[in-house]
């Protein structure tokens, strides 16, 4: 039975590093993360170092080229999604509700490299010590999963488990039409 398990868990990682490498659509990673066993609330807590999956939505690439790291879940009261890195090794949490999800998608300032400069030196500014955004269990595609709720955003993030150490993310907002995929390893 270890050795299904180990096989399983090693073709979806495969998957998962072909969309990684070649992108994949929205329509592929949606029937992808439907296979996906959920996660408990449990399972969540840590680090998580993170990276987009690509479909073509509007933020794809957004949050890598601000320094993203990736998420933090102390216990299911006190998640923290945007850590960035803040140079020396160090991470910076930023409060969510200073992002202009929309505008920043309608404008694609993953582009601008003065909108990259403008976050680098504003990041101090948006940084939070406390957390904005909880863990719940919710539905989502017929089953149900850990999910983090934004404290201020019209958005969650819905988590199934690739293995052990590896989830994949959809995001899901009022803002957009489809979600934007993310893939968090345990740190």
């Amino acid at each position: 039975m270890h050795s299904q398990v180990d096989k399983r868990d090693n073709t979806r990682r495969l998957w998962l590093a072909a969309a990684a490498r070649d992108g994949a659509s929205t329509f592929d990673v949606l029937g992808f993360f439907d296979g996906l066993d959920a996660m408990s609330l449990d399972d969540m807590i840590g680090e998580w170092k993170g990276h987009g999956l690509h479909t073509g939505h509007p933020l794809d690439g957004m949050l890598e080229r601000f320094g993203w790291h990736g998420k933090r879940f102390d216990d299911s009261e006190s998640a923290y999604p945007l850590l960035f890195n803040h140079g020396r090794g160090r991470r910076i949490a930023v409060n969510p509700k200073f992002i202009p999800v929309q505008l920043a998608a309608r404008l694609r300032l993953q582009r601008s490299r003065l909108a990259r400069a403008a976050f680098h030196l504003a990041k101090p500014l948006m940084s939070t010590k406390k957390p904005s955004a909880r863990l719940r269990m919710t539905t989502y595609r017929t089953m149900s999963s850990a999910t983090m709720i934004y404290d201020t955003l019209p958005m969650h993030d819905v988590f199934r488990r690739v293995d052990r150490d590896c989830l994949l993310g959809a995001m899901d907002s009022r803002y957009f039409v489809q979600p934007m995929f993310f893939v968090l390893e345990r740190v």
